[in-house]
């Protein structure tokens, strides 16, 4: 919103210098984003005539210029300006005169004195572009300063308005704010009706009074739509932003301003039948102002006659019904249009306009029958007419409603912290014209018709924030009692986790949520992804269901940057559908911790030669982060793994996720080089773990054996050491495998385990025959249940 401050201080004129009024309008909530006078900073410059301009005898393009300056006598002024003329008024900078730091003084032009210049308004700083001298108006009197005749000691204010304060979108609304915060007169303009002096009307039909609940109409005949529009409104409307049009249009475009309420006019002669507010027809088109032709939406409210649709409702109007240099009638429209009916009906169609950002956000649903009557004097007072009486058509219940608020001062000392008088606090809101009744030590406060954003109690806080002032709050330190939270032992926090994992040599990153859709087929077999209605990129369309991806291509980024070894993890929620291929409430979220290795196992050194990290590094940091939990890792197939070196991930019966190395497909097609090794669980299983339980340390020596069974290939090593625990007696401590082989004095099809047993107790030492007896109940169990045969 830019307007002008002289004409702000028309309505509101607080003892504020222009630098003052920006810093209360910014702290007020109506942000200044800029503030620039509207001329640059000159001096000495006059309103002048040219009485007498002749060629220059040694120059084709300057001319010798007589100019009345009003300074007793004419001065002679060279002058290389092309419409230059004998009898048009400009502006004259005097000798002495400084122009933005640039000074006038007596010169020489190829042999003719100068004493002084004519300016253009690129010159003076009051336009970017200029194609000669600024010509003033004929009736601009000689000699007056030329800032003072143009009111160039203006200032400009840009204000950054959030969605909530429509209000503010008219000079109208500023004031009102300006009044409040300042305390200062207040004098808005008159709307009195204008008595009409024709019976001509136009019926009004509200067909969708849930859209448009209120709509004024009148009847104006005899204009002169070729009058010219005053200065001083085409002043206003040029510092507000809008260029002149015509008188007509520059009339609507200015109450607009001033009040807030976006009007139209139609050509009454184009016009047939009553006036309707209705949605659509099957198939029906409209031609816009703007040239472009719309089959409205079926949501989208028209304007329209009889016989077709005159325009898009709170948007634009129809180029077909529009006011031409040749109106001589016109229908003068003010109608107040419910916010959801016109938010985001333009953006839908590709453009937008002033009437639609204001009427999407909120106009007062009481101001059309003023407007309208303001509207109308000024066309009177500018291009004449006779008007007709006022038609409106209104469904009060549709109407928005201004439900009391009550207000506690209780409340009021506890947000804000504060001490404030129950007559300060009423007599603030009656500067901002808010209806208030006091009962007891409460408020009833009843908002204005324009004052969308007052609903409920902390409205009113903040109201009284703003005008008490936030830099008068005092700041004072948060107070609290401190006390230390119990922390389970048998949790862990998301933090812990990460530090886990740092420990372990991977580095965290942060990737997009949103992915390419080829990362959800490749690395998770998900053909349908969660998609996105509005991507930031093409590239990054869907929602992820793994993080696997954003891990590859971090692998990727390194590997374009020569980083051999890369260690890296990411916490992050994914989204998925059902089974079924529904959402689940909304869209299933689970948090996982993902991991990546590529490259060599361990940094470059001399101690241990290079290789490459492969499944069992990956599945020693998954099992140590598990810790104390034992997970088990069975064999299985993933999209996005090798097929043969892959498991799931199974917790206590469980499956928590999945570990294993990259699928050669996708080494070979994003260019790895050799295969990462990746895991992906649940977060959830790494943030339970367990209590811990005191065991007595033994004073006695432990026994060890070592258990070599053949088995057949297809036998897992972690079946067997399962069976193996699950009979050993009190005396067997652990069982661990450690060594497998497959080779000379091996069966074909089969392999040879080898587990170490230890057997320990804590009151005693163990005897030959019991550790005896111990090795052959494990050697028993394994020849009896799991075909295994004793290695010779």
């Amino acid at each position: 919103m830019q307007f002008s401050e002289l004409w702000l201080r028309s309505f509101v004129s607080p003892a504020l210098d222009s630098d003052q009024l920006g810093h209360l309008l910014t702290m007020a909530g109506l942000e200044v984003e800029e503030q620039d006078g509207v001329a640059a900073v000159f001096s000495k410059v006059v309103v002048a005539q040219i009485v007498e301009a002749e060629k220059h005898p040694n120059a084709d393009k300057l001319r010798v210029c007589k100019v009345d300056a009003g300074q007793g006598e004419l001065l002679q002024i060279v002058c290389g300006a092309p419409n230059a003329a004998a009898g048009i008024k400009i502006p004259c900078a005097l000798v002495g005169a400084d122009l933005a730091g640039f000074g006038i003084k007596a010169a020489k032009l190829r042999g003719v004195e100068s004493f002084g210049m004519l300016c253009s308004a690129k010159e003076l700083g009051i336009s970017e572009e200029s194609s000669g001298l600024l010509v003033l108006p004929e009736d601009a009197p000689v000699g007056t300063d030329l800032r003072e005749y143009l009111a160039l000691n203006d200032t400009l204010f840009t204000i950054k308005l959030t969605p909530n304060r429509a209000d503010c979108l008219s000079l109208s609304g500023i004031a009102r704010e300006v009044a409040g915060l300042t305390g200062a007169a207040l004098s808005l303009p008159v709307c009195e009706p204008v008595a009409p002096t024709i019976d001509a009307t136009r019926a009004v039909v509200l067909d969708a009074p849930e859209a448009c609940p209120r709509y004024c109409g009148r009847v104006i005949r005899g204009v002169d739509a070729k009058a010219p529009t005053p200065e001083w409104m085409k002043q206003r409307l040029a510092r507000s932003g809008i260029r002149s049009i015509s008188a007509l249009v520059d009339v609507t475009n200015y109450v607009m301003l001033e009040l807030g309420q976006p009007l139209h006019a139609f050509d009454d002669a184009k016009l047939n039948g009553a006036i309707h507010a209705r949605l659509p027809k099957a198939g029906e088109q409209l031609l816009l102002l703007n040239g472009q032709t719309i089959t409205p939406a079926a949501d989208t409210l028209l304007i329209a006659d009889d016989s077709r649709a005159l325009a898009m409702a709170g948007v634009m109007g129809g180029e077909e019904s529009g006011i031409t240099l040749d109106t001589t009638d016109l229908f003068l429209e003010s109608a107040f249009f419910a916010p959801d009916a016109i938010a985001g009906r333009a953006r839908a169609y590709g453009f937008s306009s002033d009437a639609s950002y204001r009427f999407e956000r909120g106009v007062d649903f009481a101001l059309a029958p003023k407007a309208i009557e303001r509207a109308t004097r000024l066309i009177l007072d500018i291009c004449g007419g006779q008007p007709g009486p006022v038609v409106e058509a209104v469904v009060a219940d549709k109407l928005p409603q201004r439900a009391p608020i009550r207000l506690r001062a209780s409340r009021v000392r506890r947000v804000l912290g504060i001490q404030l008088g129950a007559d300060d606090v009423a007599e603030m809101f009656r500067r901002l014209e808010l209806d208030v009744v006091r009962d007891g030590d409460d408020f009833i406060v009843t908002p204005p018709s324009y004052r969308f954003d007052v609903e409920i109690e902390e409205d009113l806080i903040e109201e009284i924030a703003r005008l008490h002032g936030y830099d008068n709050i005092p700041t004072h330190a948060p107070r609290g009692p401190i006390t230390m939270l119990p922390r389970p032992e048998a949790k862990r926090d998301t933090m812990s986790v990460r530090r886990l994992v740092a420990g372990r040599e991977y580095q965290e990153v942060i990737n997009f949520a949103f992915v390419e859709e080829a990362w959800e087929k490749d690395f998770a077999g998900n053909t349908d992804p969660v998609r996105l209605a509005n991507p930031i990129a093409s590239q990054m369309s869907v929602m992820r269901s793994s993080l696997i991806g954003g891990l590859v291509a971090n692998v990727v980024t390194n590997r374009k940057r020569q980083t051999n070894r890369v260690r890296v993890f990411e916490i992050g929620r994914c989204f998925k559908r059902d089974a079924a291929g529904q959402p689940v409430e909304g869209f299933h979220q689970p948090i996982r911790l993902a991991a990546l290795a590529a490259g060599f196992a361990k940094p470059e050194q001399w101690g241990e030669a290079n290789r490459n990290v492969d499944f069992f590094d990956a599945k020693a940091d998954l099992e140590a982060l598990l810790l104390p939990r034992v997970a088990k890792f069975e064999r299985a197939t993933h999209p996005a793994l090798h097929p043969g070196r892959s498991a799931r991930v199974v917790l206590d019966g469980r499956e928590i996720g999945f570990i294993g190395e990259l699928h050669p497909i996708w080494v070979q097609r994003y260019e790895l080089g050799t295969a990462p090794v990746v895991f992906e669980i649940e977060l959830n299983a790494m943030l339970d773990t367990v209590m811990p339980a005191y065991r007595e340390v033994s004073r006695f020596p432990a026994v060890t054996r070592d258990l070599a069974l053949v088995v057949d290939q297809a036998v897992a090593s972690a079946s067997l050491l399962e069976g193996l625990e699950a009979v050993a007696p009190a005396i067997v401590q652990r069982v661990e495998l450690f060594d497998q082989y497959q080779g000379k004095g091996i069966e074909p099809g089969r392999k040879s385990l080898a587990f170490r047993v230890v057997m320990q107790e804590t009151q005693r030492t163990l005897e030959d025959a019991e550790v005896d007896a111990a090795m052959v109940l494990l050697t028993r169990h394994a020849e009896e249940n799991l075909g295994a045969k004793l290695r010779g």
